[in-house]
Order: C-alpha cells, then sequence, then structure tokens
C-alpha cells in the first residue's frame, strides 16, 4: 500500500510533468528532408529542386557529394565550398574533400582547398605531401614536419610516412629528435613506436634502442648492463610500470633489482611502485595496503590518494582512512565527497566536534555527499536555484539563427553528428546569454541534452544552478503510470532517465544499449515477456512508451532482488556478476562507505548521481524530496526534506592535516 507522500508525488508528478506529444509523434513522422538525404545516401534519383530552400538544402548536397566523392569533378566541389563558405556543412565536406583529393594525388587542388584551422593529423601529413609535390618543402615544410614528429608518442597515421622520410633525407630528423620521439613512445608504453622511431639512428644506438623497446615486450636482464643514464632509468622504470599494469608482483620482485644497476631515483622507483599500488589497490587484494604505503609520497597523485582511501575503507580501517584523506590536497580534500567521508571517519575515530564542522562544509553542496551530510545534521538540502532572467526577447533571434535552426532539424532526423557541428557553430558567434537562449530553443525543440552539456561547465559554475534546464521532464505520463504500476518512486525513473540518455528516444550505448533508460535487448526481450510487454524486437526500445515499461519493470526486478536500491541502481549500471561480488566482498558494509569502494569508476560515480538526480527531480515535482539516506534503501516514509539556499560561506573547512 503506498503512503499519502507517495500519492502526492505521483499527483506532482502529472501536473509538471506532462508528456510531449506533439514532439514525439513529430520525431517519429516521416520527414521529407530526412527521407531525401538518405536517398541521396543510397544513390537514389532525389528532386533536389524541391528543398532548394529548406534549411537542410545544404546537408541534402553534401550527402550526394559525399557518396560520390571520389569521382566528383574539382570544380563541382570547389563550387560548394564556396557557396557554403563559413557554414558548418562546409567544413565537414572541405574535410572528406581533402582525403580524396590525397588520395587521386591531385596536389593542386588540395592545396586550394586547405585551411589552416583542420588539426587532423592525418590530413596535416597529406598537406605536407602537397607542399613537397607543388615545389613548397622549404625551411617552414621542415619545421612543420618536425613538428608533427614529435607531437606524440603514439601511433601516427600510415599517411605521415611518406613525409618523415622525405624529411628524413633533408636531414630533418637527427638522432636527438629521434631520440625526443622514442622517449615519449616509451612514456605511452608504445615499443612499436620507439623501433620505426629508430630507423635511421646510427648501428650502435639503433641497436640500444631496439633493446629498450624489447624491454616493454618482455623484462629481460639485459637491461642491468644497459648505459646507466637518466634515459635507460626512464626506458626501465616504464617498462616496469607497463608490467606492473598486468602483474603487479612480477613488477615488485623485479624491481629491486634494476634500480639497483641502473641508479634508479626516487621519481623513477616512485613511477613503478605508483602502478604495483594502484593496480592492487584497485583490485583490493591483500598486499594492497603495504603496496600503497611503500609508493614515495611524491609519486602520489589525486587518483592514487583515493585508492589509498577506499582501501582502507574497505578494510574498515578508519584510523589509516581518514589519514589518506589528510594526505590529499587541499582543493582534492576540499571536495564534497572526502569532507564528506573526512566527517564520518572523525565521527567514528571519536572527533564529535571536528565531524560537525566537517558535515557543516560538505552539506553546502548540491550532491550526492551533501545530502548525505546534511542528513547527518539533520539540517534542509542546499539548493540555490538560479533565474537567469535573460531577457525574453532575445530569444526570438537567438531561435531564428540559420545554424541553430539547422542544428535542431538535424536533431530530429537523428543527425546527431551533424547536427553537432551545426551547434557548435552557432555557440561560437553567442555570448553567454545567448548560449543560454540557445539552450532554451534546443529543449522547447526536446533536444535535452544541449542542457547537459552545455551548462556543466568549469567555466561558467554558476550556471549549474539552472536546474530547469540542466534537470528536464518529459514522458510524464508514462513515468507516472509504470511508478505506479510497480510502486516505484518516478524521480528515481527519471534520475535514471536522466543519467542513461538525457531524455534522448534515440539514444544507443557502444554496448548496443538503446533507447530512453539504455536497455539491452536481450534484457527488454526477457523483461517484456516476464512482464507481458509488447514487444517486437530491439526497435520497440526506440518506443519511448515500450523504454521506459521495460526498462522500469527491471528497476522492480533489482529492488526485488537485492532489497535495498543502491544495490538495483549498481546493478542496472554494472550488472549482476559485479554487483555480486561486491557484496560478497563488503557484504555488511554501511551503504555510503559500499558505494565508495565499489570497483568500477564508472558505476561508484553513477549510484552516486543517480541518488542525487533522485532527488533534485523530487524537488522539482514536489518542493521537498525523500532523504537520500533513506532513498538509497528504498525506504519511502518518513520526514520529508526541504530545501534552503545558504549563506555564502567565507571559506570552507577541509579534513585537517596531522
Amino acid at each position: 500500500m503506498r503512503n499519502d507522500s507517495f500519492r502526492t508525488l505521483l499527483c506532482t508528478l502529472a501536473c509538471l510533468l506532462a508528456v510531449g506529444s506533439a514532439h514525439a509523434q513529430s520525431a517519429s513522422a516521416i520527414s521529407p528532408i530526412g527521407d531525401a538525404i538518405a536517398a541521396a545516401e543510397r544513390g537514389r534519383p532525389v528532386d533536389t529542386a524541391r528543398f532548394a530552400n529548406d534549411p537542410l538544402y545544404g546537408w541534402l548536397e553534401y550527402a550526394d557529394l559525399r557518396r560520390r566523392i571520389d569521382t566528383l569533378p574539382v570544380r563541382e566541389a570547389q563550387s560548394f565550398l564556396s557557396r557554403h563558405k563559413g557554414e558548418a556543412v562546409a567544413e565537414a565536406f572541405r574535410s572528406m574533400w581533402l582525403a580524396a583529393l590525397a588520395r587521386r594525388q591531385d596536389w593542386p587542388a588540395f592545396r586550394a582547398a586547405w585551411s589552416p584551422s583542420i588539426k587532423d593529423v592525418a590530413l596535416r601529413c597529406a598537406e605536407l605531401d602537397a607542399r613537397q609535390a607543388t615545389g613548397a618543402a622549404d625551411a617552414q615544410w621542415i619545421k612543420d614536419a618536425q613538428d608533427i614528429w614529435r607531437s606524440s608518442g603514439k601511433s601516427l597515421p600510415d599517411g605521415c610516412d611518406a613525409p618523415f622520410a622525405i624529411l628524413a633525407a633533408k636531414g630533418g630528423l637527427p638522432p636527438e629528435l629521434r631520440w625526443e620521439r622514442i622517449e615519449k613512445a616509451a612514456a605511452e608504453w608504445q615499443p612499436s613506436v620507439m623501433r620505426a622511431a629508430a630507423r635511421g639512428l646510427p648501428a650502435d644506438q639503433f641497436a640500444l634502442a631496439n633493446d629498450y623497446a624489447s624491454f616493454f615486450d618482455a623484462v629481460n636482464d639485459r637491461a642491468l648492463s644497459w648505459p646507466k643514464t637518466p634515459r635507460s632509468r626512464l626506458i626501465a622504470s616504464q617498462g616496469l610500470a607497463k608490467l606492473a599494469k598486468s602483474t603487479p608482483v612480477a613488477a615488485e620482485n623485479a624491481l629491486p633489482r634494476f634500480a639497483s644497476a641502473l641508479g634508479f631515483t626516487e621519481a623513477e622507483r616512485g613511477r613503478v611502485l605508483y602502478q604495483i599500488a594502484l593496480w592492487t589497490a584497485a583490485s583490493y587484494e591483500p598486499e594492497s595496503a603495504r603496496r600503497l604505503a611503500a609508493v614515495p609520497a611524491s609519486a602520489y597523485d589525486a587518483r592514487l590518494h583515493e585508492w589509498r582511501a577506499r582501501e582502507a575503507l574497505s578494510r574498515s580501517d578508519w584510523s589509516a582512512a581518514l589519514a589518506a584523506i589528510q594526505a590529499m590536497g587541499d582543493a582534492q580534500r576540499g571536495e564534497s565527497r572526502w569532507t564528506y567521508f573526512a566527517a564520518r571517519l572523525s565521527e567514528l575515530t571519536g572527533d564529535k566536534a571536528g565531524a560537525q564542522a566537517l558535515y557543516r562544509s560538505a552539506a553546502r553542496e548540491s550532491d550526492f555527499h551533501g545530502f548525505l551530510a546534511a542528513d547527518r545534521l539533520d539540517q534542509p538540502y542546499a539548493l540555490c536555484p538560479w533565474i537567469a532572467n535573460d531577457d525574453p526577447s532575445a530569444k526570438a533571434p537567438v531561435a531564428r539563427d540559420p545554424a541553430l535552426v539547422r542544428a535542431i532539424a538535424l536533431q530530429r532526423i537523428d543527425r546527431i553528428g551533424w547536427a553537432q557541428r551545426e551547434w557548435n557553430d552557432a555557440l561560437s558567434r553567442f555570448d553567454e546569454r545567448q548560449r543560454r537562449l540557445a539552450i532554451e530553443v534546443a529543449q522547447d525543440n526536446g533536444w535535452f541534452d544541449r542542457g547537459v552539456f552545455g551548462l556543466e561547465t568549469a567555466e561558467h559554475p554558476e550556471e549549474k544552478r539552472l536546474y530547469k534546464l540542466r534537470f528536464p521532464l518529459h514522458h510524464g505520463d508514462t513515468i507516472r503510470r509504470e511508478a505506479a504500476k510497480h510502486g516505484l518512486d518516478p524521480a528515481w525513473i527519471a534520475a535514471e532517465i536522466r543519467a542513461e540518455s538525457i531524455f534522448n528516444p534515440r539514444a544507443r550505448s557502444s554496448a548496443n544499449a538503446m533507447g530512453l533508460m539504455q536497455v539491452l535487448p536481450s534484457t527488454g526481450a526477457a523483461v517484456a515477456k516476464r512482464n507481458s510487454i509488447p514487444y517486437a524486437g530491439a526497435a520497440s526500445l526506440y518506443d519511448s512508451d515500450t523504454n521506459i515499461a521495460i526498462g522500469s519493470a527491471y528497476l522492480r526486478q533489482m529492488e526485488d532482488k537485492y532489497g535495498q536500491t543502491y544495490y538495483a541502481i549498481a546493478a542496472y549500471n554494472a550488472g549482476p556478476t559485479p554487483v555480486a561480488r561486491w557484496q560478497s566482498q563488503r557484504p555488511s558494509m554501511d551503504p555510503d562507505f559500499w558505494i565508495e569502494t565499489i570497483s568500477y569508476k564508472e558505476t561508484r560515480d553513477y549510484v552516486a548521481r543517480v541518488l542525487a538526480f533522485s532527488v533534485i527531480y523530487d524537488w522539482r515535482l514536489n518542493g521537498d524530496a525523500l532523504p537520500v539516506s533513506q532513498r538509497l534503501r528504498g525506504q519511502t516514509g518518513g520526514t520529508r526534506k526541504k530545501f534552503t539556499c545558504p549563506a555564502p560561506a567565507a571559506a570552507r573547512p577541509v579534513a585537517a592535516r596531522d
């Protein structure tokens, strides 16, 4: 039986989450220009004149030109670039056209179409070919080729081989430049790149460079007799660090011999010990604490500091975990996550006064750990919504911007990559106010992720308080129906959709998770069958109603299986097998500590994010919220939380160093 607060939540959801049915219908309806673009891509006849005045006419042309790119007359391509100069479609075409011209080796046309703004390395190497072939391989050519050579320690495109060979013939790859790339490749653990860069070295140096590279393939004792130089120490320490990632115990056993023979510095020992400790701690192996303690303080970074804290938490060693947090840098310790855990650990080790001050500091943040801290203090949640008060009359001119019009039209026909190009082009000309208005226009048209990717930036932290834009509400009737059907909190379902797809019904992951709640086809079929949900194969997951019905049923299935919401959220993201392992490793751990010690960063952050999103959606729906400490356990009763905007603080306390 559902209590009164649950019924109130459903009622409010009905009022605030009205389904945008018109958008849903338009998104699924046949688009004439979309059909024309698809037909052009397949080489079918298209009456292009019919679309001459359509905003997407340039992209229709692009689709046709792309299909014919390898036989396209130069004059036709130049005409397209001229007519669409300054538009995103021209730059998209330019890169494709340059690649085609490089294949043809039509270097005069290549140079005519070239733009210095192009950063693609393969095209930059082709541009070197073009200058060489047209007699422009001057001193600047040598410098540009050298810049590409030294730009990375990773493998470069095959198209760079020819200009590099010419560079070498011109004397532009002296031994010191080859060694520079070899050392960069060693830092990237790329022995094949090391070998390629070594070609052209004097014979004795070539042999040594190849021996260096072989050390990354298999650590061997030949390195014990390498020259005792900074380069040998760099190579040996990087090779041992690579070994440590896959086999920490082997690297630990080998380190003393090579460190002694080559005279490792603290930094070089630390490089190896860092990897030994990291990959041991990340698996919570028995030797984790000892190996973490062996890493020199100078080798620690934020990542290893976090793992030292988590490893101690996993053993319920509260003093060691607190010490690990206290060893962090000021900025890291000042994050709400570590301020909260410093408070928890201070409380557990007897410093209740210090814990209270730290809780108060963490509770100023509107995130998972800030909400947890507020629960510990039994105080309202901090939330300071910002109403930008942008002039509404300025919205219409922004909405009429041609690039923005094209971006939204492309998003509607599911041409996301093209839409992103147009969006970026529009925003490159907008000021901050116009950018916010553009995000409103996008959301008015059902393109909800612009409020996430366009506002959650370090450059404009105040915009994170634009909660209406960052936390859209859509498909409300379906969310309400499925929440009632399965006895779930509607705010949780909305939070899952926000975390999974940002309300994009056509979202598809690299793992083939599909739709609003990112359901795998195999899971969708099984859940649909179990719950008698109409299902006509994977394509059904792109139907919003079906996707939410299946995703909600699966949440209920996970909740019933695990009995705790935070386990269910973890299983929704990582699957049941890892969750079973984590449960068996730490069966009685408090939820906040259990979440923080999840091995997978993606899942660890996901659980915290979904729980925080649930609170914010609850606030959007009701003006108050179920306490997150109850929410994560699946408890729905009790006093609900109010929200308040705390006064600015002069300085936030952080966990003190010893």
